[in-house]
């Protein structure tokens, strides 16, 4: 199709150009009060961390966000756009506010030992300490057992964050620690190692389950699932803690919790790796997949090819971590053989109905999880 010709495309340079030049400076205007926000930002991170308020405040970013879409409304602007800018202004913001500092909740605790404090998560949760203004040591796995005993032997709290299949053999091999000292652990499975900390330790206890990566930019929305020990109250200053940094804190019984798990983390990864491995002996290129993706089969492909861009040994430990898994994945094996046998059997009628009752079970979240994806797929189509 031949293009607009030179007469054409001539006379529209001068106006463009003018028209650029004036977008131009408007994104430099952008660029300033983006500036000044992020200031402002920084300021009331300084407010917050004065006066001991988390970083997230729900209540206020949902009133902000429905009062910037009315106005968006009757400025003639798309209220979707507004939003998308001020949720990406926000994020920043949750970042930024995060290395403004906290309100320390115990002023009188003793020094934070983190075993495991050089990994991603043990170091990120010695930081979060450290911001909070908490002495913060570090014990890691070549140290000497005396190493060891000297760092705990007044510790206000041990936070245990090693590999999964260390966690329960590293919590075992502790020192005998203060009586008052609060034992913690970090690890995706709860069960065996609440366990473990309750026969190690007679004081006062409580699981953790950071459910991010170590790699977030803010702990501001991210959850926290709390497993409680022994002596909830004196694990009650660390549940204010976490939720002043900006999580969401989710409380759940070790036993809940890894059934849970086995569907939220173990069976999803196994099922992502089976596709993966799939997908890399069908004997197609990446890139001509890539090349005929709808948004939707390309956030797929990102959330599966993300999985293995990390650590193999992790994401097996993570999936075989509890024993109620090898017969969760058999009873989805079995639910697939079954789907498999609708197709063989060619039952139209058989399909859509379990497809119908399915989408009962999901009830209303089926039409808020439609309008939630739309922003994603309209993000990844603009990433492309």
């Amino acid at each position: 199709m031949p293009g607009p010709s030179p007469d054409r495309a001539g006379g529209a340079e001068a106006p463009l150009a003018e028209l650029r030049a004036q977008i131009d400076e408007v994104d430099a205007q952008i660029v300033d009060l983006l500036a000044r926000r992020l200031q402002l930002v920084g300021e009331v991170g300084e407010v917050k961390g004065r006066h001991g308020l988390p970083i997230y405040a729900p209540e206020r970013e949902s009133t902000m966000i429905e009062a910037k879409r009315e106005l968006a409304a009757r400025r003639g602007v798309p209220p979707d756009l507004v939003e998308d800018v001020l949720r990406r202004c926000m994020r920043e913001a949750y970042a930024h506010e995060k290395n403004m500092g906290f309100t320390r909740q115990a002023p009188d605790l003793g020094p934070v030992v983190v075993v495991g404090g050089g990994g991603r998560m043990g170091s990120l949760f010695a930081r979060m300490l450290t911001l909070s203004g908490y002495d913060v040591r570090v014990v890691e796995r070549d140290d000497t057992p005396e190493q060891v005993a000297g760092a705990v032997t007044d510790a206000g709290m041990v936070v245990v964050s090693v590999p999964i299949a260390d966690t329960v053999r590293v919590i075992r091999e502790l020192p005998p620690l203060p009586a008052d000292c609060l034992l913690v652990d970090l690890t995706s499975t709860k069960r065996a190692a609440v366990e473990a900390m309750l026969e190690s330790h007679p004081g006062p206890v409580l699981g953790l389950h950071p459910m991010f990566g170590p790699d977030i930019d803010s702990l501001a929305k991210q959850v926290v699932a709390v497993v409680p020990g022994r002596d909830p109250e004196a694990s009650r200053w660390l549940v204010e803690q976490i939720s002043l940094w900006g999580a969401r804190v989710h409380e759940i019984g070790a036993q809940e919790h890894d059934e849970m798990m086995g569907l939220i983390q173990a069976l999803r990864h196994f099922s992502t790796f089976v596709y993966g491995w799939h997908l890399a002996h069908e004997d197609h290129d990446l890139s001509e997949l890539l090349a005929l993706s709808s948004p939707i089969y390309r956030l797929e492909l990102v959330m599966v090819g993300r999985l293995f861009a990390q650590d193999p040994e992790l994401y097996y430990d993570i999936i075989t971590a509890s024993p109620d898994v090898v017969a969760l994945i058999q009873r989805y094996l079995t639910r697939y053989a079954q789907a498999f046998e609708l197709l063989l059997r060619g039952d139209r009628e058989e399909f859509v109905a379990r497809f119908r009752e399915i989408g009962e079970w999901f009830g209303p979240h089926a039409q808020s999880f439609l309008a939630e994806s739309r922003s994603l797929l309209a993000h990844a189509d603009s990433t492309r």
